[in-house]
């Protein structure tokens, strides 16, 4: 069934960018626990993404997990062990999107920023276009931001080649995390796939991202 899911996930993309809406958002009525495609997306938290509208999902369809930049971080692997285990999903999708604010800053840039240094103040400022305030203090928590890799771009910049590359190698990063978990088996009766994806803000569309290839560098 893994083919044909996501087969069926990109041809309602399809409909969804030619101004369609195969989502349904009326209340369905009474739901099983179990995903009925047994499948499960992370996503970013954009608030330009609806993914049940843009995958043409149902309610009780799939396991959405969202956080900034759709990372698979520590707790998405958390969430997508248990939806595959205990709630029998075992097709994921990762789905970044074009002008993401993970593109904007780095980890070290934004940790500085809020401890408030001045020049990292300044520069996030100028990136967000808002009167970023520091906070004046360190703390150990949150211990990354997972920014992406690569030189920075604006906020919401213009999409371009560099930054559809960045936004590649970091699916890949999170298609690697996933395919390379020892408690997320890819081979056997118990076996999962996993497939990533960029979302095109201004068009609607999807784009499949290679697996393997390059995950970036500084």
């Amino acid at each position: 069934m893994s083919e044909n899911i996501y087969k069926e996930l990109v041809d309602n993309n399809g409909q969804y960018a030619e101004g369609e809406t195969p989502h349904r958002s009326a209340y369905p009525g009474k739901q099983p626990i179990r995903p009925a495609k047994h499948t499960a997306v992370v996503a970013c938290m954009d608030a330009r993404m609806d993914v049940e509208d843009l995958l043409g999902l149902q309610t009780g369809d799939a396991h959405i997990i969202r956080n900034a930049g759709g990372v698979v971080t520590e707790d998405a692997l958390r969430s997508l062990i248990i939806s595959h285990h205990l709630l029998d999903t075992h097709d994921f999708l990762v789905v970044h999107h074009t002008r993401c604010g993970m593109l904007a800053f780095s980890d070290e840039l934004l940790r500085m920023g809020l401890e408030g240094d001045p020049k990292s103040v300044e520069v996030l400022r100028g990136a967000t276009n808002r009167q970023f305030e520091s906070c004046g203090c360190s703390s150990v928590s949150p211990s990354l931001f997972h920014a992406f890799r690569g030189e920075l771009e604006p906020l919401d910049g213009e999409v371009t080649p560099s930054q559809i590359e960045r936004l590649e190698w970091d699916v890949r990063k999170s298609l690697s995390r996933i395919l390379n978990h020892p408690w997320l088996p890819t081979e056997g009766a118990d076996k999962i796939t996993a497939r990533g994806f960029i979302y095109d803000v201004d068009t609607g569309k999807l784009q499949e991202v290679s697996y393997p290839g390059a995950m970036g560098g500084l």
